[in-house]
């Protein structure tokens, strides 16, 4: 029985997704925090973690919050500080990531974006050095909001899916 108003959508999917990156701090927040926002109300629950501790990225805070999501509360994690052993999706960021990951149980897809603070070396102005983060926040936008068909389109266990946009 569903309370008026808070049912849940026929879409609704009950799934955990893990986005892995190097060191949690900037592409896998802005994915995690933009899978939050599109995806909750969907039955996904998403998480990020590192394969190291790098802290969060101020850039990536402002830039996602220019996009209207505060990820500003979020910290740098390692996966085994996250007490979750399964996931039903599990999406590197990086390549690094990607050769470092560890084994989970299910599917493990590589969506690779690049790395904005690695873009915004040699940018000659601090708005120059944000184009550089925006871009990569509009691109893992995109990838989050196919992640429903991603997720509906294989099933459990079909093996890796490379989606390379390094």
């Amino acid at each position: 029985m569903a309370w008026k108003g808070f049912e849940a959508p026929e879409d609704a999917m009950n799934k955990k997704i893990l986005f892995l990156c190097t060191g949690n701090s900037c592409r896998s927040q802005m994915a995690e925090g933009w899978a939050k926002t599109l995806l909750a109300a969907r039955g996904i629950e998403a998480f990020s973690a590192g394969v190291e501790k790098h802290g969060l990225n101020p850039r990536a805070v402002e830039v996602m919050a220019e996009a209207g999501v505060d990820i500003s509360a979020h910290g740098s994690k390692l996966v085994e500080e996250l007490g979750i052993k399964e996931f039903d999706l599990v999406v590197t960021l990086c390549g690094h990531a990607q050769e470092s990951c560890p084994s989970f149980p299910g599917r493990v897809i590589h969506a690779g974006f690049p790395d904005p603070p690695k873009l915004a070396e040699n940018a000659a102005t601090r708005e120059e050095e944000l184009e550089c983060y925006r871009r990569v926040r509009d691109g893992i936008r995109d990838f989050v909001e196919s992640l429903p068909g991603v997720l509906r389109s294989q099933e459990p266990g079909a093996g890796k899916q490379e989606t390379e946009r390094e």
